[in-house]
């Protein structure tokens, strides 16, 4: 009997065990709790999720904190169900990744403030600091680094630990060195070394990190704040330099590219064409022709679209440039006032031609994928298709130096250049040489305009805004002095860029222009005069 009775109670027993065991719910871990504090609307506990859900390690961590910097992130307040709403539209529940059919009419999108976007960008950065891609944790690196959440401090700490990178480790370390300025309990030790850290980035995100610090930092590390702060501040402002020099070389070389057609016409002719910044225009409308053929009919030559028109632009704007120096400017040779007047009309008529063919308004020219992007040197940006267009403007001015010197057309225009009626008695066509050299003025005008195509909106009025500034360049460097032209171009081009921050756009280019006019009342002939050129009546 007692046996017997002995077996049942184990029986009960167990039968009470089981039945416990299904009617509690089960518990539900880190990961659980963590997201489930998403719907309680409250930024407190969406702090405290974002740091957990970063922490946890589950696969799913990312797709809730990357939903939540989306927006994509909804909570249902009745059932503390939380749901991410992918890029393709599916819902999945947030804490089991199973499928959702469509979101609960009580969700709302889970809410941030300024402080939580900055914790959430931390967390999307570490999330993504163990990446095998170095470029990737190379950017979840500068990530952590502006926003300095203490939360990314453990998985920094470790991935800095495994990484044999140079440069991502650099970045691990300067995250690192902005999360401890801000930590609270860091000791003084760490925080000078932090600074240090800091300072040698040196760039606009170290001083705005630095400005960012509270007063209430101990007597050394706010003193190596302040020295840190004065010595970016110093290297930024010799930097901002470099960059107003490179940006003066840009515009340098784009006025050279506009001008150096014009020192050729201007000085073997002395004609002043007012309309050769519609040769400019017109190498700019060939480019756009030849890339809209391409784009129709061969696609896959998109990348050479600006080496086909080049070519191309030179023969469209030299033809037309031997046709108006035959058709006009060849019956007003020695009326300077007249041929001022008849190209300034021509260049209406050529303006309203192009508009009629293609419209008034702007036309898209593409940038070739090896013009496309930007690169750094220091604290400079660099981009591609400024930095071709300097090549390709030295490219040309090298070939034309070299073909007024090597060639037989170069030795009777500089005849014609120095005296017009020594060359014509020694037996050179000069109303050929004049046609010529217009036509390759012209030409290089049209090769401007395939490179200012990349840089400037390409309309009927584009060689209007180059047309003066090619003759101030052509008048300070030099009358038909290429060396004059090439100095004088980067020279205008650099000090206008140095006061445009001063004194403004405007207020820059009419300093400039003051500064020529006072300059030409003391050298008449420019930086570089010809020397033994007769002066004709």
């Amino acid at each position: 009997m007692s046996a017997n009775f002995l077996d049942r109670l184990r029986a009960v027993l167990l039968a009470i065990l089981l039945t416990t065991a299904f009617a509690v719910p089960a518990l539900a871990g880190p990961f659980e709790d963590a997201v489930a504090k998403f719907a309680n609307d409250d930024f407190s506990d969406t702090d405290e999720a974002i740091g957990a859900v970063a922490a946890s390690g589950n696969p799913l961590a990312f797709p809730i904190i990357s939903a939540l910097q989306e927006g994509r992130l909804s909570a249902d307040p009745d059932t503390k169900k939380v749901f991410v709403t992918g890029s393709d539209g599916k819902i999945i529940d947030a804490a089991t990744g199973a499928a959702v059919d469509k979101l609960p009419d009580s969700a709302a999108a889970v809410r941030l403030n300024n402080r939580l976007r900055r914790a959430v960008e931390a967390a999307v950065g570490s999330l993504t600091l163990l990446s095998p891609d170095p470029a990737k944790r190379i950017a979840a690196a500068q990530s952590v680094f502006k926003s300095h959440e203490e939360s990314a401090l453990p998985v920094i700490d470790g991935a800095l630990a495994k990484e044999t990178n140079k440069a991502v480790k650099a970045a691990f370390t300067e995250a690192r060195a902005a999360i401890l300025l801000y930590k609270a309990d860091a000791t003084e030790v760490e925080k000078l070394e932090a600074v240090a850290i800091v300072k040698a980035k040196g760039d606009q995100e170290a001083m705005a990190l630095l400005t960012g610090l509270g007063n209430e930092l101990p007597p050394n590390v706010a003193r190596a704040v302040t020295s840190a702060i004065a010595s970016i501040q110093s290297n930024l402002a010799t930097w901002s330099m470099v960059q107003n020099a490179w940006y003066g070389l840009s515009l340098g070389s784009v006025l050279l590219l506009a001008a150096i057609g014009l020192a050729i016409t201007f000085g073997v002719m002395g004609v002043i064409n007012m309309a050769h910044g519609e040769m400019v225009m017109l190498g700019a409308y060939t480019t756009f022709v030849v890339q809209e053929v391409i784009r129709t009919r061969y696609p896959g030559l998109f990348d050479y679209s600006l080496l086909i028109a080049v070519p191309l632009a030179f023969l469209v704007a030299g033809a037309i440039g031997v046709l108006i120096e035959r058709g006009i400017i060849r019956f007003l040779y020695g009326r300077p006032l007249e041929t001022l007047l008849a190209t300034w009309g021509l260049s209406l008529v050529l303006q309203q031609a192009v508009r009629t063919m293609f419209g008034p308004t702007n036309r898209e020219v593409g940038n070739p994928s090896w013009m496309s992007g930007a690169f750094e040197v220091g604290q400079i940006t660099i981009t591609y298709n400024r930095l071709w267009i300097l090549c390709f403007t030295l490219a040309v001015f090298v070939i034309l130096l070299a073909m007024l010197r090597y060639t037989a057309l170069g030795l009777e225009m500089r005849a014609v250049t120095q005296n017009r009626r020594m060359a014509a008695s020694m037996g050179i066509a000069t109303s050929r040489v004049d046609a010529l050299t217009f036509g390759l003025g012209s030409g290089i005008a049209g090769i401007a305009g395939v490179a200012l195509s990349q840089i400037d909106n390409v309309s009927p009025n584009l060689g209007q805004s180059y047309i003066i500034d090619s003759f101030m360049v052509v008048v300070f460097g030099g009358v038909g002095n290429l060396w004059g032209t090439l100095v004088g171009a980067f020279t205008l081009g650099i000090a206008n860029k140095f006061l445009e921050p001063v004194a403004g756009a405007v207020l820059g280019k009419i300093a400039i222009l003051v500064l020529i006019i006072l300059f030409i009342q003391k050298r008449p002939r420019g930086l570089f005069a010809l020397k033994g050129r007769a002066v004709e009546a």
